[in-house]
């Protein structure tokens, strides 16, 4: 069925964390996007017949080179993209194993102390979610 001006697109991503190495403190991953010079969470639309689950897990992977394992879900965001209602689910994420590669989607990922994530975004439709991720045990 061909999408509508009422067809939500329907995207997942996740607040990927870590335990700093150096203190411990929590650290959440943000990642820059060149083709909107934003900073953001790891986030992107489903593939066909993907659920949000495997596509936050996917997305995660693409733009930070890291597995993640996922924790409880977080508050979805709803915003409106070229008039088409966009819905991204997010959830709470521990990173795992892997390292970030530079890519055409994503040339920078950093980690930062939640305060200072908080403030590096962009978009304040993402605030929300942070607040939410901070409000729930990490582990």
């Amino acid at each position: 069925m061909p999408a509508t001006a009422d067809t939500p697109i329907l995207a997942a991503g996740a607040v990927l964390w870590r335990r700093s190495p150096i203190d411990g403190g929590l650290e959440i991953a943000l990642v820059h996007r060149p083709k909107y010079d934003d900073w953001s969470l790891p986030k992107g639309k489903l593939k066909r017949g993907e659920t949000a689950v495997d596509g936050a897990r996917r997305e995660v992977k693409e733009e930070t080179g890291l597995d993640c394992v996922l924790g409880v879900p977080l508050p979805s965001s709803m915003y409106v993209v070229a008039g088409r209602p966009k819905v991204v689910r997010y959830w709470a994420a521990k990173a795992a194993l892997g390292a970030f590669v530079p890519n055409r989607e994503v040339d920078r990922m950093v980690w930062l102390p939640p305060v200072a994530a908080r403030h590096r975004l962009t978009h304040e439709r993402d605030r929300p979610v942070v607040d939410a991720f901070l409000r729930t045990p990490a582990e």
